[in-house]
């Protein structure tokens, strides 16, 4: 049964997990993202859950690892830094192709950085952060209810693929206020969980080991054959995108999360004075629609707009090749007054006009 609701894209973060079975979390406080710990920890214990309040990311990422191993939904969520010391533990979930959700509200950096909001994450979760050149499927919502949809589907590409799979967010959509129709998604079966660990009390069923050193010879290929061929099919079926006036496009802006909001935001002022400019919007950052957008983008000027110094520019420049003009417009953007600061649509829109 649907229920139409007014929350934040944090919110929606829990709102999603829960619909989507859901019953184990582990966490610890970072800003922009406490309120979705803080939400799991009240909540969980009423559903028969567990919420557990770490020492730290490093538990937390580890505790997520034995909880997904045994076959449960579980999942963390954390911000920047966070992110960075979780990193041997998301690699180790990798190497062991185990299920797991972890959510990323990026907010400022290098190191400790700030609590102001940006997009500096992007080369962490879509490239591996962790050694060993693994990949993990990289969700982007735009909006409140796109989060709460994308967290239900992450489980499930979880379970269908035995893969980490992020919701990669930012603290102006974790702090948003909109409406949404809060509805469980059918998105049908997942395969069977045989794999689970069944602890040591457990009769019958075969003994299932999870390992992440393949030091036997003839262990180390055939696995990496396995897994590479796992990621092609994910390349090939859970490629996701949205464009906005992008059929007669002359200028293309391409950009993800909240950015993409201001950045149609632009592309309608632009539209009202008959400038022809469009929009292209990743929603999986991995596998990134590198066809889509070079199909999408075919004469136009292309636009990156993202809230970082540039980092999906990268895999804009791979899909649309040379023979495009591509700009940026980040963090350290031009304006009027000389300064920088958050990016806003007006800004983007006198941007790119200098250069269209």
């Amino acid at each position: 049964m649907s229920k139409k609701m007014i929350c934040t894209g944090n919110r929606a973060v829990c709102y999603g997990a829960i619909d989507a079975g859901c019953r184990h979390f582990f966490g610890y406080p970072i800003t922009p993202q406490n309120d979705i710990p803080e939400y799991m920890a009240a909540e969980l214990p009423k559903l028969g859950g567990i919420y557990k309040q770490t020492e730290s990311e490093i538990s937390s990422i580890n505790m997520v690892y034995g909880a997904v191993a045994a076959g449960v939904r579980a999942m963390t969520s954390t911000s920047s830094p966070g992110f960075s010391l979780m990193q041997e533990g998301v690699s180790g979930i990798a190497a062991a192709e185990l299920p797991a959700v972890l959510v990323d509200v990026q907010r400022g950096g290098p190191g400790l950085g700030t609590t102001q909001t940006a997009q500096m994450d992007y080369f962490q979760a879509v490239k591996g952060g962790g050694h060993g050149g693994y990949n993990q499927i990289v969700l982007a919502p735009h909006s409140v209810q796109e989060t709460y949809d994308l967290v239900q589907t992450a489980f499930h590409l979880a379970d269908t693929y035995m893969i980490m799979v992020i919701i990669l967010m930012d603290a102006i959509l974790g702090q948003m206020v909109e409406q949404i129709k809060r509805e469980p998604l059918d998105l049908g079966p997942v395969p069977e969980k045989d794999w689970a660990l069944k602890g040591k009390g457990a009769k019958g069923g075969q003994r299932n080991v999870f390992s992440t050193m393949l030091l036997f010879p003839g262990q180390y290929l055939p696995y990496q054959t396995r897994i590479q061929e796992k990621y092609q099919k994910i390349k090939e079926q859970e490629v996701r995108w949205e464009a906005a006036f992008s059929d007669d496009a002359e200028t293309l802006l391409v950009s993800y999360g909240s950015t993409a909001r201001v950045s149609l935001e632009a592309v309608s002022r632009a539209r009202k004075e008959n400038k022809k400019w469009g929009l292209f919007r990743p929603i999986t950052l991995w596998p990134f629609p590198e066809e889509a957008l070079k199909k999408t983008a075919r004469g136009a000027r292309v636009v990156v707009v993202e809230d970082s110094m540039g980092q999906m520019i990268e895999d804009v420049r791979l899909a649309i090749g040379d023979r495009l003009p591509l700009h940026f417009v980040g963090t350290l953007m031009r304006h009027q007054s000389g300064s920088g600061g958050m990016i806003f649509p007006e800004r983007v829109y006198e941007e790119v006009c200098q250069w269209t």
